[in-house]
């Protein structure tokens, strides 16, 4: 008998060289899963339809009369909760995506792939919306691969037409809300209301999200978690064995023996029904220990404890657990990885509050006009030409005053009124005047106070070019 204190010593890790969708031949295998059962399933049903409501009321919300999201690639400009973040805050939404990395690192490292599961949209979508219309539409797995098998007659053209309909329906639907979060929900609007003409690209970047939708959750499937997406392949260098994980107790089940009624168990508690195999989305088979495919969905530990209820034995044959814990009964959270990334987390928070703390709606960048050197006034003032520029990153008009905060300097505007428009950039230029006796050296360093609508805001300091001095005479004028 084996010795199951081991797992290399009863698991055949020749499963490792191919994928469950995929047959020797190189074709597609499709996956015909069992419909899960269960209280996780469940569970995890009520938080998909939470997720489904909140994603599709997200654009709709606003604060202020401005979305409270909104990802707009194209003008590159970010709302999250009603704060806009132009290009110019670049430093900050980097440092805010290195959090969230992290942040996935070590839920990864501590959990697994349970976000794959339980809150990735693909699994939320597939497995809460479009698989749970097929099998309304098309019944459970056994007719589906019936119905699949069948020559092309008028039943199964209907049936087909009536789910693919549906499926592309929904998937239109999906992306007007997945664009209305790109360019807003009244442009959104505006796209559908107005004649095609006016809005071309935007009526085409519908049709090809609706398309790429549709083709997702149709055909592709279980193959965006299985080739596409990069999480599931950086899972195999974040696990470890004390990751906690759906994983299957070889030191219970094992050795697999079918089940007899009234009989007295003295073999492993795995029957052997196969049900953990049909009702996985991805088609693995969790007993052979933990995989890449496996997307921790639950489903198998349903479908097991359902199993070991009917020929009363233990339930969490299949569990969350870690290998440590199955192996050595022994769970470790705060392991050195765990603490490692748990600190490297909490200073990039910490950083992320400071740089949003101390963040500015409205921006201001002085510069020297750069080519232009210093010109002698009739009035005996030297000066300079300088550019302003603004970003206004409210939602509020603003006027922009600068009031000289060095002695001796006066501001003379080009624009009488420099005003900074809501969600947009401005550009002014002004000269800087200084009384050409004052000047010491070749560069003064000058400070300016910058109001915005009649409030002082922040002092920028610049530099001033005059003259050459010696002795307060000048040797050298342009």
């Amino acid at each position: 008998m084996n010795n199951f204190n081991d797992i290399s010593a009863y698991k055949d890790e020749s499963f490792r060289d191919s994928i469950a969708t995929v047959t020797k031949e190189g074709k597609r295998k499709w996956i015909y899963p069992v419909k899960p059962q269960g209280k996780l399933y469940e569970i995890r049903k009520i938080l998909s339809y939470i997720y489904l409501i909140i994603f599709f009321t997200l654009p709709f919300i606003k604060i202020n009369g401005h979305p409270i999201l909104q990802f707009n690639i194209i003008e590159r400009k970010f709302i999250f909760f009603g704060s806009v973040f132009w290009p110019d805050d670049f430093f900050i939404l980097a440092i805010a995506m290195l959090t969230m990395l992290v942040f996935i690192i070590l839920f990864t490292v501590i959990y697994g792939r349970l976000f794959c599961g339980w809150v990735c949209p693909q699994t939320i979508f597939m497995e809460f919306v479009f698989r749970r219309i097929e099998y309304w539409i098309e019944g459970n797995a056994s007719k589906q691969i019936l119905l699949d098998k069948q020559p092309w007659n008028n039943k199964k053209i209907l049936i087909k037409s009536i789910k693919w309909l549906i499926f592309f329906a929904i998937s239109f639907l999906v992306a007007n809300i997945f664009l209305a979060y790109i360019i807003g929900i009244d442009e959104l609007f505006k796209i559908i209301s107005e004649p095609v003409d006016k809005h071309i690209i935007g009526f085409i970047s519908l049709l090809l999200f609706s398309t790429i939708f549709f083709f997702v959750f149709t055909w592709f499937r279980e193959q965006v978690c299985l080739i596409v997406c990069p999480y599931g392949r950086l899972q195999g260098v974040m696990l470890d064995k004390n990751s906690i994980v759906v994983v299957y107790d070889y030191l219970r089940g094992e050795p697999r023996h079918k089940f007899n009624k009234n009989e007295t168990r003295s073999k492993g508690n795995c029957i052997d029904c196969g049900l953990c195999v049909r009702v996985c989305p991805t088609g693995i088979d969790i007993r052979n220990g933990t995989q890449l495919e496996c997307i921790n969905c639950t489903a198998c530990i349903d479908a097991c404890d359902g199993i070991m209820e009917k020929v009363g034995l233990p339930k969490k044959l299949i569990r969350y657990d870690s290998q440590k814990g199955i192996s050595q009964n022994e769970r470790k959270i705060f392991t050195n990885r765990t603490i490692a990334y748990s600190t490297v987390l909490g200073l990039l928070l910490v950083s992320l509050a400071f740089l949003l703390v101390g963040r500015s709606n409205i921006s201001t960048k002085i510069i020297r006009t750069p080519g232009k050197l210093f010109v002698e006034e009739n009035d005996g003032n030297i000066s300079n030409l300088y550019n302003i520029k603004i970003i206004n990153k409210s939602y509020q008009d603003v006027l922009i005053n600068l009031i000289p905060e060095s002695n001796f300097m006066k501001i003379k505007m080009l624009d009488k009124n420099l005003i900074a428009k809501a969600q947009t950039k401005a550009e002014g230029l002004f000269f800087i005047l200084y009384p050409k006796e004052k000047i010491k050296k070749q560069n003064t360093q000058l400070k300016i106070a910058i109001y915005y609508n009649g409030m002082k805001k922040e002092i920028i300091q610049t530099s001033f070019l005059g003259p050459i001095h010696k002795n307060n005479l000048i040797k050298k004028q342009y």
